[in-house]
């Protein structure tokens, strides 16, 4: 008999993807087509896994649980329903069963090699706020998510260092810093713009300190110098143009570094 948390994951499912069969999207109809042997009803479902008919997979794999308990594939099936849930698009409720997956099952091999991790953190990436031309772009808008991506996908990298799906997870820790370093970026220039020389030297320090090397070092160094001699610390501003200086040498804001750290005060150090 299927559990209810089954049952409703289903229905979830079926309704998500009602406009997209209407549409003439992959879900597909949920036809099914059961078999006696738990290994041939996961194998189908991996097939509709791969062909991105959700329903029909979630029926599988809930077939499986019901009357193959005590097989190997009713565990496996669990997390092929989070598959489901993540291919649908509800990555809300795949982060919870994946996350339910990993808690009840510590030992199984998808846990292990960080599958179900990672899969957390890309439910998370997923989750970005996206850019639309009607709608003020990502950078502006509040980067909670992405925050919660960076930190599950750092989560990951510390703890699975053996796992195959490493590189996935740096690529997807790449992009996520780039999103994050271009919204302090935007705060920054907004706080320039304003006149808050501070607040601009406290996100400048946060960038090049968190999201170095994703394009912003020289422009951040430039203007995080001029940012601390209006607010009088010329010190720091010749120590900040000095590493424009150093480490990019042929930055065409090198020879502007060169010139400013000559107008500044004879006596800073």
């Amino acid at each position: 008999m299927f559990s209810i948390r089954i049952l409703i994951s289903m229905l979830a499912l079926g309704l998500a993807l009602a406009p997209a069969v209407a549409c003439g999207g992959k879900s597909g109809d949920g036809a099914v087509d059961y078999s006696v042997s738990a290994q041939k009803n996961y194998e189908r479902g991996l097939e509709k896994l791969a062909d991105k008919h959700w329903i029909s997979a979630a029926k599988y794999f809930a077939f499986i649980k019901s009357r193959f308990p005590y097989s190997k594939y009713a565990v496996l099936a669990e997390l092929r329903l989070a598959d489901a849930e993540f291919g649908a698009e509800r990555y809300l409720e795949a982060v919870d069963s994946y996350k339910m997956f990993v808690k009840f099952h510590p030992t199984h091999e998808m846990v292990a090699n960080g599958y179900a991790s990672l899969r957390i953190a890309e439910a998370y990436y997923e989750m970005l706020p996206g850019d639309y031309w009607i709608l003020p772009p990502s950078f502006e808008k509040d980067q909670s998510s992405v925050e919660d991506a960076e930190e599950e996908l750092r989560s990951f990298l510390k703890k699975y260092t053996d796992s195959p799906f490493r590189k996935k997870a740096e690529t997807l820790l790449a992009k996520v810093g780039k999103r994050l370093a271009d919204h302090e970026w935007y705060v920054a220039r907004f706080y320039w713009d304003k006149g808050k020389y501070m607040g601009t030297v406290l996100r400048l320090r946060r960038l090049l300190e968190r999201h170095p090397g994703v394009g912003y070092d020289v422009e951040a160094l430039w203007l995080l110098g001029r940012a601390y001699v209006k607010v009088g610390m010329p010190d720091r501003a010749r120590e900040t143009w000095t590493e424009l200086v150093n480490k990019h040498p042929k930055s065409g804001k090198a020879a502007e570094a060169r010139d400013a750290i000559a107008g500044l005060p004879k006596g800073s150090v």
